[in-house]
């Protein structure tokens, strides 16, 4: 029996996996092809020239001409699969010198792994989706927690290395996972402690408790009376608009009094802020306009005919999205009985429906970019925090722009949906992959004591492609 092939050690990553001929290693980004270690998926270049769909592009191929079809002027080259610093002394494996606007620059480029890292995601929703500060678990792990709403949005906040690396080796790993795949704009089922399960998705509707969202809330109920109260005007005597947070009564509130409504008699079961704005009138649920409610007179108190109260009052009770609505009429009793809602008003409860955005759900990467990766960009790396900071370096992620915070260190934000497909990847430290550039003039990177003399114009990256043998694919910019 002949000696089984070999195996390679890759050096990728901190795992640093032994590699059998034919197989890839833990990430699956890595692969041992016939003795050598090669990336296995291509490296992402963007253009605006590129007119239509994208190409794969040998790099460093013995029968291939690169100069018989050259890249588009403007090729960008991103850290989507370009393979990382790993181990830290090395420069990156992309560094570019380009013409931008006449100016001689240089674009960095690298595949960043994070352990620092999480998301931020936007549920636009009124629904009660769990406490604040309450666990959020995928596959009954947690990986993060509830934080402070926002205006007509949930918010969680997930990851971080504490979850990554903190807990259990199936926290970690379950949390990986997660993110991963919210990165990669994939649909993850999440569920919160004392709340609902919501299926999150980029750039899709949530999915709370089985059931799609539709639209946000065009806003609390004290804006939405501020908005449309002059729309009912003469069309109906009281307007209640229900609200988790603020409901408004438009016979009270400030719109109303510059349009001479007059005083109904109203009396709400909450407390009352300003004129016409009551908060806690339930506790929150999934019902109208993100209360508990289904049926929104309970509310109500008695009515008071000494405040304008009387028999054929007309009352129309709606919630902040128009989904829910209900018109009354006092009787005799002052009691309101449900009637069908007249056209004239079918209109005003339309309009709040129109003015609501379509209910999605938003996924950002948040990722501190530490002093490893910023080793590969120059010998003296809080030089390259300073420069990204002062706004000299512009930071971008798989060409998305990104929102970098001040203070110390390179933290940064990015819109997961403004990344070509599959941009982000793993190791099993566990630990996210990111796509990273870093763009400076030319001589500002050498005085920052960059790597210069890995520095290759575009031609040079076309022939020679990078550390590992590779193949690039090209396409247009997102969005284009």
């Amino acid at each position: 029996m002949g000696d089984a092939p070999e195996k390679i050690r890759c050096d990728a990553c901190p795992v640093m996996c032994y590699i059998a001929p034919g197989q890839t290693g833990a990430c699956d980004r890595y692969a041992n092809d016939a003795g050598r270690i090669v990336r296995t998926d291509p490296v992402v270049m963007l253009s605006h020239a590129l007119e239509s769909g994208s190409r794969i592009v040998p790099f460093a191929a013995r029968d291939w001409d690169g100069a018989a079809d050259p890249f588009p002027a403007d090729t960008f080259v991103t850290g989507i699969g370009s393979g990382t610093t790993y181990p830290d002394y090395k420069p990156a494996p992309f560094i570019v010198s380009s013409q931008i606007g006449g100016a001689d620059m240089v674009t960095v480029v690298t595949e960043a792994i994070f352990s620092y890292c999480g998301v931020k995601v936007k549920i636009d929703t009124d629904r009660f989706l769990g406490p604040e500060g309450a666990v959020v678990r995928a596959e009954g792990e947690p990986v993060g927690h509830v934080t402070t709403a926002e205006y007509g949005s949930q918010m969680l906040s997930l990851g971080g290395v504490h979850h990554l690396t903190g807990g259990t080796k199936a926290e970690g790993r379950v949390t990986c996972a997660a993110l991963l795949a919210l990165c990669n704009a994939e649909a993850v089922e999440l569920s919160i402690d004392g709340g609902s399960t919501v299926i999150v998705q980029a750039g899709r509707a949530p999915i709370v408790d089985g059931v799609a969202e539709q639209r946000m809330r065009v806003g609390c109920g004290s804006a939405t009376i501020g908005m449309f109260a002059s729309q009912w005007a003469g069309l109906v005597d009281e307007v209640v608009v229900v609200d988790d947070h603020i409901t408004g009564v438009v016979s009270e509130h400030q719109a109303g009094k510059v349009l001479g409504w007059e005083p109904t008699g109203i009396r709400i079961k909450g407390h009352r802020s300003t004129p016409g704005r009551y908060f806690r009138v339930s506790e929150p649920g999934l019902g109208w306009g993100g209360t508990r409610l289904t049926d929104p007179l309970e509310i109500l108190g008695d009515w008071n005919p000494k405040k304008g109260a009387r028999p054929g009052l007309r009352l129309l009770m709606v919630s902040t999205t128009g989904e829910e609505y209900g018109y009354y009429v006092l009787d005799q009793a002052l009691v309101p009985q449900k009637t069908p809602l007249p056209d004239q008003l079918k209109a005003t409860v339309g309009l709040i429906d129109e003015n609501c955005e379509p209910s999605l759900c938003t996924v950002l990467f948040v990722g501190g970019a530490g002093g490893s990766l910023r080793a590969g960009v120059t010998r003296n790396p809080v030089r390259l925090t300073r420069s990204v900071q002062a706004g000299q370096t512009r930071l971008t992620s798989g060409g998305a722009e990104c929102y970098v915070w001040p203070g110390g260190g390179i933290t940064f934000m990015v819109d997961v949906t403004r990344l070509p497909p599959g941009a982000f990847g793993y190791v099993p430290t566990p630990a996210l992959v990111a796509p990273l550039e870093f763009t400076l003039p030319r001589d500002a990177y050498l005085a920052m004591g960059g790597h210069g003399a890995a520095i290759r114009d575009l031609a040079s990256v076309q022939r020679e492609g990078g550390e590992y043998p590779i193949s690039a694919r090209l396409d247009p910019w997102p969005g284009e």
